[in-house]
């Protein structure tokens, strides 16, 4: 882009408009649907037993610095790194320093997984438990729907 045309775009840009922030907001007319963020159940039991699945998966499966050992032994990665080191080599340093980064950041990986999963599930019970509530005040004192005059009172 030349310099003029880069002038142009500014001034293009600019006119009409203050320098005021403006916030892109949906059209008065209420196009592009309700807005409405919908979940159901189901959806929530499979995001989370897909979130302990892949905890399950990484933790099994992602452990460098303990691949290779054995009974509480340390693993073959951080043997090589221990061997390395020792000859004189700046790589064993390196690749210690690789186990020690991986390793903290499956930890984090592991800590999300965790509380995606355990989250949804308080999110699940808590939703169950406000609408048993929300059933139980619905209804009248002899098991029968609460009259509209009375589902009327609860939005003004």
């Amino acid at each position: 882009m030349a310099w003029d045309e880069w002038e142009q775009a500014k001034a293009q840009a600019g006119a009409g408009r203050s320098s005021q922030m403006r916030l892109n907001q949906l059209a008065a007319d209420g196009g592009g649907g309700s807005g409405d963020l919908v979940v159901y159940q189901d959806d929530l039991g499979r995001v989370g037993h897909e979130a302990k699945i892949l905890f399950d998966d990484v933790k099994s499966q992602a452990d460098i610095a303990g691949a290779g050992s054995g009974n509480g032994s340390v693993g073959s990665t951080m043997q090589a790194a221990a061997a390395l080191k020792s000859h004189g080599f700046q790589t064993g340093s390196a690749l210690e320093t690789t186990v020690e980064v991986w390793t903290t950041q499956v930890k984090s990986v592991l800590q999300a997984c965790a509380h995606i999963s355990n989250h949804l599930g308080f999110t699940q019970k808590l939703h169950a438990e406000d609408d048993a509530e929300i059933g139980a005040t619905l209804r009248g004192r002899d098991g029968s729907a609460v009259s509209v005059s009375q589902l009327n009172e609860y939005f003004e």
